[in-house]
This record gives C-alpha cells, sequence and structure tokens, in this order.
C-alpha cells in the first residue's frame, strides 16, 4: 500500500473552512496521516498538521482544537466518502449483509490513510486522554454507518448497536492495516465472523430478556 503523495497546497487551492468543510476535513487528515507516517502519531502537533495542510490557524482552531479532532475529521472524510453513494435500502438484504457491504466501503475509503492509522494504532494507548476524546465522534460516525445501513440508531437499543459497532470497528481495524490482499479479502473475512458473532450475541442477549429476537428493520426515515 502506498502512502498518499505528499502535497503542500497553495493559496490558490487551500481549502476555505467557511464554503467547504469536507474539503478542509480531507487536507487535514492527508496531512495529518502523512505526518504520522512520518514521524508517529506521538510526534503530530497541530502547528505541524495546520502548515502542512495550508491552513491558517484562525480558521484551523475553531473546528480542530485538539488531536483528537484531528481523528475525527479522518472518520467524517471516510463516513463522507460511504454516505456519498448512499442509495435507499434494500428489503431483500439482511441487515447484517447491508451494514457488512457498508463497513467494507468504509474500510476501502481509509485506505489513503493506512500508513499513519498504524502509527496511530501503536502510538495512541500511551494518550489514553486523546483515545478518551475520540470516543464521541467515533460513536457518531458508527451511528451515521448505521443509517446508511438502513438501521435506525435514534430509536430504544441504539446506542447498544453504537457501541457494539464501534467495537467491531476497532477489532476488524487491526486486520485490515495488516491485511495487504488487494481485494481486502482477510478483512472482509474478519468483518464476516464479528458481525455473526454479534448477531448471535443480540439473540441470546435477547432470548435471556425474554423478548423475541427480531433482526431491525430498515429505517423509512432519510439515511442521508
Amino acid at each position: 500500500m502506498s502512502e498518499a503523495p505528499q502535497h503542500t497546497p497553495s493559496n490558490g487551492d487551500r481549502p476555505n473552512p467557511e464554503t467547504d468543510p469536507d474539503a478542509l476535513d480531507r487536507s487535514v487528515a492527508t496531512a495529518a496521516m502523512r505526518l504520522a507516517a512520518e514521524k508517529g502519531w506521538n510526534h503530530v502537533g497541530l502547528l505541524q498538521v495546520a502548515r502542512a495542510a495550508g491552513v491558517p490557524l484562525s480558521a484551523f482552531h475553531r473546528r480542530y482544537r485538539g488531536r483528537a479532532d484531528l481523528l475525527a475529521a479522518v472518520s467524517r472524510v471516510a463516513d463522507a466518502t460511504v454516505l456519498a453513494g448512499d442509495t435507499p435500502a434494500d428489503p431483500a438484504e439482511s441487515p447484517r449483509d447491508r451494514l457488512f457491504d457498508i463497513m467494507m466501503r468504509r474500510f476501502d475509503a481509509l485506505r489513503p490513510f493506512r500508513e499513519g492509522l498504524r502509527a496511530v494504532l501503536r502510538d495512541l494507548p500511551g494518550e489514553p486522554a486523546t483515545a478518551l476524546a475520540f470516543l464521541c465522534p467515533f460513536g457518531r460516525s458508527m451511528a451515521w454507518m448505521l443509517r446508511g445501513a438502513g438501521i435506525d440508531p435514534d430509536r430504544r437499543g441504539g446506542s447498544a448497536q453504537v457501541a457494539a459497532l464501534a467495537a467491531i470497528q476497532a477489532r476488524v481495524l487491526r486486520v485490515y492495516l495488516d491485511d495487504d490482499s488487494a481485494d481486502l479479502s482477510r478483512t472482509m473475512a474478519a468483518l464476516d465472523t464479528e458481525l455473526k458473532r454479534a448477531e448471535r450475541w443480540a439473540a441470546t442477549f435477547c432470548r435471556w430478556g425474554g423478548k423475541n429476537f427480531r433482526t431491525p428493520e430498515p429505517s423509512t426515515a432519510s439515511t442521508g
């Protein structure tokens, strides 16, 4: 996997945070993950990222107030890529199959950042404050992946679904970062295993609770 090409924005192609926050996130995420791959995540600072991304500090500080916000930018870029291809959920597909497709698209969207994410995964355990601060934006990302799969996390029990998907993403990420196959076959196998395990756990939990287990139906609301 080759690293994303280095790019220093000129005055003419700097993202405008007022008019294009998605472009700003892409620029910042690319710069942050390139620096992480080069120096290690421990050595990536906000000032370095702002300069590498070509973003004035006056605009940068409004959106990126801590290093966890750099990780949130990576997450939002992946979310936007996945949700840009949003189509109505196919009722003929099971929720697990739809979620499998969404999450594999998300892993594919993370390919340009993979070298940097390896450094993050290696160094982040030594930064519990940053990891804790990232939990909220990461949870929001997982909620949007559920919505993209036609599963409404805003209904009762949704918080448990978000937490379960976050745990699945974290476990499969470790496989993904070492998966050099062109089709991410190892990642697909790991994700399929984790989703099946979660489905079995949910069925068991519902039986213990005296409820009949039903796979959630797609939301009738817009998933976008």
